[in-house]
C-alpha cells in the first residue's frame, strides 16, 4: 500500500513540512504489532481511568436517542438514528463542551479515526478512517472541496473550531455519494450560520506554550434575512516539533503557529420557496517546522490560506421537489520559506458547480438527482507536464422506508479529462426488530484519482509521474447493529475494505501495482445516568498488505477511548482515557522500519457556569506527561493546560 509519509531525499519536494513517500520499499516492511485481546485492552484504559481519577469528562459525543438531523450519509436530510451508513455528529454544544484546541483533537476521540501530527498545534495532520491512507478520506466544508490536488489531502490543522457549527463523520465507502477520496469516508466540517434574535458572542483563553486564543462573533436573523459573522485568532510557541536525538539534523528550537480565520453567511428568503445565500470562510496558517534534513541552524516555515467561497440558490419548485444550485470556489496556497526566503509554492484552485434536485416520489421514498463540475487548476514554482483537470459527474440517490425496512442505493459516474471514468456505486439495507434493535449492512465500492504529483511531476532526480495511472479503487462490506433506547445507546459494526491499483513509487515513476486488504470492528457506547454520562468506543482493525500480510504504516491494530462526565449544580467535571495500540512507521534517515510503542493518555475538562452568559471551562490533556510519538521522529506536546471564558449573549 501506498507508503504514509517518509521522505527520500533523491525526490524535490514543495517542503521539508511536507512529509512525502517515494521509496520503492513497502510502507509495511518491519515487524506486525501484536493485538491486545479486546479484555486486556478494557483493562487498561478502565484501570487508567478509575485508578488515576474519579472524574468524569465533559465532552460526550452521540446523544444516545437522537433525533439530529444529518445529510452527509445520503445528501439527503436524514434522522441519524436512520441512517444505514455507520455516521458520528458532533453538534456546536458537545464541540464547544469539549474543551478541545482544534479539530484534530476532537476527531482523535472517534471510532474509527486515527489521527497523526508532526508536532504540535497547527503542524501537519493525517487522518486515517478505518485504517485508509490519509489521502483516501474526505474532507468538505459546507459541501465544498479545499483539498490540495498535488497532495491529495486536506490542510485541516488550520481550521479552528470555533469557526464550526457542527462535524458530521461517515465511515465506510461513501463514493457513490462524493466522488474522489471517500475510500475510508467523508467528515465533514459546518461553519456557523444565523438564527434567533441577533446575539455577541465571544470567547478568550490562554494555555501553556505561551498559547492564546481570542474569537468573537454576531449572528442573528432579522425578518427574512439571517446571518453570522465570525473572527478568531490563535498563536502559540509551540515544542520542538522533531525530536533532535533521533534526528540529528533537527533545529532544536520551538516551532510557533499563528492562525487567523474570517468566516461569514447571510441567506436572505425571497418568500416561501426561494431564497438566496452566499458564504465566504478564509483561514491563514503560519507554521515553523523542523526539517530533518537540512543544516541544524535552519529556520523554515509555512504559510498556508485555505479559502472557500459559495453561492446558492434552494427553490422549493413544488410540493414533492426541491432544488439547490451551488457555485463554489475552493483554494489551498501553500508558500514554503526558508531563512526567510521563498522556496516554493503550490496552490490548489478547485471551482465547483452543483445542481442537486430532491424529489419525493412516495410516503418515505426520497429521490436524489444531481450533476456536478468540477475544475482544478495548479499553480506552483514546479513545472508540472499538466495544470489543470476537469470532472463531470452525474448521481442519484434513493431512500425508502417499508415498515420495519428501510433501502439505500447510490449510482455515481465520474468523468476525469485525464484519466477517463470512475464509476462507483452502494446499496444499503436496515431493518428494525425487537423494539429499538436495528441491523444494517451495505456493500460499495470507491476510488480515489492520483493527484497532481503522481501523474504530472516533472523528471528530477531520478522520478517523474505517470500520466497513465489509474485510479485507486475499493471494494467494501460491512454490517452493523444498533440499539437505542432508555437514555442508552449500543453499535457495532464489521467492515472489509479490499482497495487495490495503490499508488506506489516504483523506479522512475509512480505506477498501479499494491494491494491492500482492511478488516475490522467498531464497538461504541453512549449512556446518560441522571446526572452522569458515559462514552466509550473500541475499534480492532487489521490493516495490512495484501501481498506481504504487514500491517499498514501508522494505523494501530486497536484504538479507543473511555470518557465519563457528572453534572452538578453549575459543574460539569469530565475525565477521558484514549489509547492507541502500536503502529509501524519508518525512521526518515536510514529508512529502517521502525515500531511506535502502544500508549494511553488521561484528559481532565472541567466547565463552570458563572451565569447564564459567560461560562468558564478547562483542560487538561496528557495529564500524567506520557512520552509518545504519534510519527516516528516527532514530539508531541506532553501535558497541556488550556482555560477560556466564553460569552453568549
Amino acid at each position: 500500500m501506498q507508503q504514509e509519509p517518509t521522505q527520500p531525499t533523491v525526490i524535490p519536494l514543495r517542503s521539508q513540512k511536507v512529509l512525502r513517500s517515494r521509496s520503492a520499499r513497502s510502507p509495511e516492511d518491519g515487524r506486525i504489532s501484536r493485538r491486545l485481546t479486546a479484555s486486556k485492552w478494557l483493562v487498561i484504559i478502565t484501570a487508567e481511568l478509575f485508578g488515576a481519577t474519579m472524574l468524569p469528562t465533559a465532552a460526550h459525543a452521540d446523544t444516545p436517542d437522537s433525533d439530529e438531523i444529518v445529510v452527509t450519509a445520503t445528501r439527503l436530510p436524514q434522522l441519524l438514528n436512520q441512517t444505514i451508513a455507520d455516521t458520528t455528529v458532533l453538534n456546536e454544544q458537545e464541540i464547544r463542551n469539549s474543551g478541545a484546541p482544534d479539530v484534530a483533537t476532537l476527531l482523535r476521540s472517534l471510532a474509527g479515526v486515527e489521527v497523526a501530527q508532526t508536532g504540535g498545534l497547527g503542524e501537519q495532520a493525517r487522518i486515517f478512517m478505518r485504517g485508509t491512507n490519509s489521502d483516501q478520506v474526505l474532507i468538505l466544508l459546507d459541501g465544498v472541496r479545499i483539498n490540495s490536488a498535488t497532495l491529495g489531502t486536506t490542510a485541516i490543522e488550520h481550521i479552528m473550531l470555533d469557526s464550526l457549527d457542527r462535524i458530521e463523520v461517515v465511515r465506510g465507502n461513501v463514493s457513490s455519494l462524493y466522488g474522489s477520496e471517500a475510500i475510508g469516508g467523508v467528515i465533514q466540517l459546518f461553519t456557523k450560520h444565523g438564527s434567533g434574535t441577533p446575539a455577541f458572542n465571544a470567547s478568550t483563553g490562554m494555555g501553556n506554550h505561551n498559547t492564546q486564543r481570542v474569537a468573537t462573533g454576531f449572528s442573528g436573523e432579522v425578518n427574512d434575512t439571517s446571518f453570522s459573522v465570525n473572527a478568531g485568532r490563535v498563536r502559540t510557541d509551540g515544542v520542538s516539533a522533531m525530536n533532535p536525538l533521533l534526528m540529528p539534523k533537527a533545529n532544536p528550537n520551538n516551532n510557533g503557529y499563528d492562525n487567523g480565520t474570517l468566516d461569514a453567511q447571510i441567506k436572505h428568503a425571497l418568500n416561501a420557496d426561494h431564497a438566496l445565500s452566499a458564504s465566504v470562510f478564509s483561514t491563514r496558517g503560519n507554521i515553523s517546522y523542523d526539517s530533518a534534513f537540512g543544516l541544524p541552524t535552519d529556520l523554515n516555515d509555512t504559510v498556508e490560506n485555505l479559502d472557500k467561497l459559495s453561492l446558492a440558490s434552494d427553490d422549493q419548485l413544488g410540493a414533492m421537489w426541491h432544488s439547490q444550485v451551488r457555485l463554489a470556489q475552493g483554494i489551498d496556497d501553500s508558500h514554503t520559506y526558508k531563512n526567510g526566503a521563498e522556496v516554493s509554492r503550490y496552490q490548489t484552485q478547485s471551482n465547483q458547480l452543483a445542481w442537486q434536485n430532491n424529489l419525493r416520489v412516495a410516503d418515505g421514498q426520497q429521490l436524489s438527482l444531481s450533476a456536478e463540475y468540477l475544475a482544478q487548476a495548479v499553480t506552483s514554482t514546479v513545472f508540472f507536464s499538466q495544470t489543470s483537470r476537469t470532472v463531470n459527474s452525474a448521481l442519484g440517490g434513493y431512500t425508502g422506508e417499508f415498515g420495519a425496512q428501510q433501502i439505500q442505493l447510490n449510482v455515481r459516474q465520474d468523468n476525469y479529462s485525464d484519466f477517463g471514468t470512475a464509476n462507483t456505486g452502494l446499496l444499503g439495507y436496515g431493518l428494525s426488530f425487537a423494539d429499538r434493535w436495528r441491523a444494517t449492512a451495505s456493500i460499495s465500492n470507491a476510488f480515489k484519482a492520483p493527484t497532481f504529483d503522481d501523474m504530472y511531476w516533472p523528471l528530477q532526480f531520478g522520478y517523474q509521474g505517470n500520466p497513465n495511472l489509474k485510479p485507486e479503487r475499493s471494494q467494501n462490506k460491512e454490517v452493523g447493529l444498533r440499539y437505542a433506547a432508555n437514555g442508552q445507546r449500543v453499535e457495532a459494526v464489521y467492515f472489509d475494505d479490499r482497495i487495490s491499483d495503490l499508488i506506489v513509487y516504483q523506479f522512475p515513476s509512480m505506477v498501479n501495482i499494491n494491494q491492500a486488504q482492511i478488516t475490522g470492528q467498531e464497538f461504541s457506547y453512549a449512556g446518560d445516568f441522571g446526572d452522569n454520562h458515559l462514552n466509550a468506543n473500541a475499534t480492532f482493525q487489521n490493516p495490512r498488505d495484501a501481498a506481504t500480510g504487514l500491517v499498514l504504516a501508522h494505523r494501530a491494530k486497536e484504538f479507543g477511548s473511555l470518557a465519563a462526565a457528572h453534572d452538578f449544580a453549575d459543574w460539569n467535571l469530565g475525565a477521558e482515557v484514549r489509547y492507541s495500540g502500536a503502529r509501524q512507521d519508518t525512521n526518515q534517515v536510514t529508512y529502517a522500519a521502525v515500531t511506535l510503542p502502544s500508549y494511553s493518555l488521561l484528559n481532565l475538562t472541567a466547565r463552570y457556569n458563572i451565569d447564564k452568559h459567560l461560562k468558564l471551562s478547562t483542560r487538561v490533556d496528557n495529564l500524567f506527561n506520557r512520552s509518545y510519538s504519534e510519527m516516528y521522529g516527532y514530539n508531541t506536546l506532553g501535558r497541556t493546560l488550556y482555560a477560556g471564558l466564553n460569552y453568549q449573549q
